[in-house]
Order: C-alpha cells, then structure tokens, then sequence
C-alpha cells in the first residue's frame, strides 16, 4: 500500500495525497495553523480511515453471517494527548445498525471481530488509546 501527499504552497497547509488505488483525499490545517479550513485535519482523516475500516468488517461479517444488515453507522469520539505527540489517548466507537433480525448477539460478535482479529486501524491505534465500543440496532 503506498500513499503520495503533496503539500500545496499556494494554499497555506494543505496538502493532496494520492492513494495507490488512484483516489485523492484533500487535507488542511487549521487557521492558527497556517490552514484555511479547507479540508479535514490529517489526524481527522486518521480517526475517520479507523472508522471506516472497522464499519467495512462489521457490515462484512454480519452478511457472511447471513444478517440482512441494512445500515451500519460509526460515531466515532476521540481524546488526544494534550503535548507532543498528540497521539489519541481514548477512542469510543458507537455502531448504530440496522436490519431486520438482527440481534445483540450478531452485532456485539461482528464489533468484537473487528476489534480483536480483522481492523488493522482500530488495532493499530489500541497500541496507544483506549478504544471502547458500544452499539445499538435500529429499525431497517
């Protein structure tokens, strides 16, 4: 896997990255940054990437499961360290899912696959956050 991030001087800090898969994703600073608010942080991108791929394994599992899943929803919430590196200290992960028959047991076993054994990001990030994760089935 290999990305390609490009800062674009014109624009104070923003920077395009190039994915190896050919798609781009646009970045930006804050204001008291240099940034203009043009873009999500890089660190916003980290936490959203994390939310992503954990949701991916959800919606995947509940299906190999035979699960009519419906809709798969990640509120994600964060804490970071307060000096350098602000690495993120607490993650929280509310999965809101929907489909009909679904049960607690299905979701609670998909979130805890995906945290255990299959999300790369989530596991990843554990090395130095706290990552909790709660869920809740909603009408399809």
């Amino acid at each position: 896997m290999e990305c390609t991030i490009n800062w674009m001087p014109a624009s104070g800090m923003a920077f395009a990255a190039e994915t190896g898969s050919g798609h781009l994703l646009m970045m930006d600073g804050a204001p008291d940054g240099g940034g203009r608010n043009l873009a999500p942080r890089p660190m916003e991108t980290v936490l959203a990437g994390t939310g992503g791929c954990t949701a991916y394994d959800v919606v995947l599992i509940l299906q190999r499961g035979r699960h009519d899943v419906r809709a798969c929803k990640v509120v994600v919430t964060s804490e970071r360290a307060p000096a350098d590196p602000k690495v993120f200290t607490k993650i929280h992960m509310h999965f809101i899912v929907a489909g009909p028959g679904l049960t607690d047991a299905a979701v609670e076993r998909a979130v805890r696959l995906s945290h255990e054994k299959y999300c790369s990001a989530s596991i990843m990030l554990a090395k130095t956050a706290e990552i909790t994760t709660s869920f809740e089935i909603s009408a399809a």
